[in-house]
């Protein structure tokens, strides 16, 4: 049975590696799917969803005020039956299209399988997250490491000195240098503006 699935966590967890991988899982069994991706994260370049460790792969990319349902239809249109929709940086979806996810799922029969933040930088749900784990069949944890050693659940954007910043938009893209995941002690502590962070996550070797 069609079900809209949730695989949440702080960031550098493996989110979109992990929706690369169920891509190729589908793709191995002759399986059609189709990777959405918000528009506003074109650190890959527009529509191209890509991971920290090198993978990547064509997606169709999205604004805000989009029918995703509209889309999944004239795609099936066009090139046939869909066996999965996948969506990366699900956290920026607007509310509609998160309804239109499950209208997916609901009335076309098709497995949506969402990916991305629970919470912002002040530990705010975003949209996207919020109605997804309201709507979603099944929720999932992707788990990652706070530099404490502890499970990370929160998000803190940096400064260029590593301080903890808690002003400014909900939404603006980056990356390892702008982002850590950390403990919900540590997020804490950060606020506090109890000492900095350095970001952590270096280049793999080559």
């Amino acid at each position: 049975m069609a079900k809209l699935y949730f695989y949440f966590s702080a960031m550098n967890a493996g989110k979109t590696t992990t929706l690369l991988q169920s891509a190729h899982n589908y793709r191995e069994r002759g399986m059609r799917v189709a990777i959405l991706t918000p528009k506003l994260d074109f650190r890959a370049g527009s529509g191209t969803v890509a991971s920290r460790i090198g993978l990547q792969a064509e997606g169709v990319a999205f604004e805000r005020n989009d029918d995703l349902q509209h889309i999944i239809k004239a795609d099936i249109a066009a090139h046939g039956p869909l066996h999965c929709v996948l969506v990366d940086e699900a956290q920026f979806l607007s509310k509609p299209q998160v309804w239109q996810l499950s209208e997916m799922v609901d009335a076309l029969r098709i497995p949506v399988l969402c990916y991305g933040l629970r919470t912002d930088f002040r530990g705010e749900l975003f949209e996207g997250s919020q109605y997804l784990l309201a709507w979603a069949d099944e929720l999932q944890e992707i788990k990652t490491i706070c530099h404490s050693g502890k499970k990370a659940t929160m998000n803190v954007r940096i400064d260029a000195q590593g301080r903890a910043l808690q002003d400014g938009p909900q939404v603006e893209i980056g990356g390892n240098e702008r982002y850590i995941s950390v403990s919900r002690a540590e997020f804490k502590k950060v606020m506090r503006g109890e000492g900095t962070i350095e970001p952590l996550q270096t280049p793999l070797p080559l």
